[in-house]
């Protein structure tokens, strides 16, 4: 176990499940000295993990992580030490709720075409604002299916080979960019990206590239020319030698590593906070991060 953890999710953003104090609990439970609330394009959570930190054994590095795009691909932009009181940010959010409000119907008719079916009952219990993602489909899929007799589902019941994170890997297999149920939204672009974050006084770190970019050296070369500081070396989603590639990367280009588990909840329950290893360097990471931040 790690005692930071730079990647979680608050319920601000709409795959999270639980409130930021929640959070802060949580990571009290594991010792956490310093984490980092990174809802999808919205800051809303930090204000209120602040101060819910006072007076407690922990540190908050405030983060944000930008939905944006490079070449027609899309990508996670964790920003560190951001000045979260920047109406940008609140701007960004506002975009992409109204998006993503519209894209949802699309999403779920494409779902049910496929054979996939589910309550809207449920659907609307889940969506707080109107927004329902692939991780939100799923769970709703599945309640549906009570007899598991749907075959399409069949993987990501108890022992199936997408299991371990059955919501979030059907939302990979089924709702993810280039799949048969995806639903475009328009995301800013990754140098825009990268200068909100600067111009907000943090800095840009690329997260989980073996989600995407996987190993290839050309294009990760060409993200970083964008601006991009430091990649998520230490990611719950790494393999050992994704891991190894990506810390030689780094370390070969100048660019900071940093750890972060990408904690959300039931959409992730394979997935803990403080449970990803970063091989010991959790002093050198905190310090890197505070000389840009």
């Amino acid at each position: 176990m790690s005692y930071i953890d730079l990647h979680m999710h608050s319920y601000y953003s709409d795959d999270g499940e639980f409130e930021p104090k929640q959070l802060i609990d949580l990571c009290l439970e594991k010792n956490i000295k310093y984490f980092s609330i990174a809802d999808h394009n919205s800051v809303r959570g930090i204000k209120e993990a602040k101060e819910y930190c006072v007076g407690k054994n922990i540190n908050i590095i405030p983060a944000i992580e930008l939905d944006c795009t490079f070449n027609e691909i899309n990508l996670h932009v964790l920003g560190y030490g951001i000045d979260y009181d920047k109406t940008v940010f609140y701007d960004i959010e506002d975009n992409i709720i109204k998006q993503e409000q519209f894209a949802s119907k699309k999403r779920m008719k494409l779902v049910k075409e496929l054979g996939i079916d589910f309550s809207d009952e449920v659907i609307n219990s889940l969506s707080r604002n109107g927004v329902v993602n692939g991780e939100m489909i799923a769970e709703a899929a599945m309640e549906f299916d009570k007899n598991h007799e749907n075959p399409l589902l069949m993987p990501y019941y108890e022992n199936g080979s997408r299991s371990d994170n059955p919501y979030v890997n059907f939302y990979w297999d089924y709702c993810a960019q280039g799949k048969a149920a995806y639903a475009e939204v328009s995301f800013i672009s990754l140098q825009e990206a990268i200068n909100i974050i600067e111009e907000s006084g943090g800095i840009p770190i690329l997260a989980h590239p073996g989600n995407n970019i996987k190993e290839n050296i050309n294009l990760l070369e060409q993200i970083i020319s964008c601006g991009i500081k430091g990649i998520e070396v230490y990611s719950s989603y790494h393999s050992k030698e994704q891991v190894e590639f990506y810390k030689k990367f780094s370390l070969k280009h100048k660019l900071l590593l940093t750890c972060g588990s990408d904690f959300h909840g039931k959409t992730k329950p394979s997935i803990v906070i403080g449970g990803t290893d970063c091989e010991g360097i959790e002093d050198k990471i905190i310090s890197q991060l505070k000389c840009y931040c």
